[in-house]
């Protein structure tokens, strides 16, 4: 039970680092850096892992382009 428990965790994890890449290519793409993105340890420390994906810092000229980046209200840009 407790193999299954870790593989299950792993995977969680494992899915959760793909996305954090993901999210990354498609800010770097909008020319945006989130230096401080990540996995938030604390949340991937428990016995069945539920990590969360920090988004961190950003300086205010990044926090405009990102908000400049998303779609408009009610549809897509």
């Amino acid at each position: 039970m407790k193999e299954e428990t870790e593989r299950q965790s792993s995977g969680t994890v494992q899915d959760a680092e793909e996305a954090v890449t993901e999210l990354r290519a498609a800010l770097e793409r909008a020319g945006i850096t989130l230096p401080s993105l990540g996995l938030d340890p604390v949340t991937c420390a428990a016995e069945v892992p539920r990590p969360l994906v920090e988004l961190g810092r950003c300086t205010v000229e990044t926090a405009r382009r990102l908000a400049a980046a998303l779609p408009e209200e009610g549809g897509r840009s």
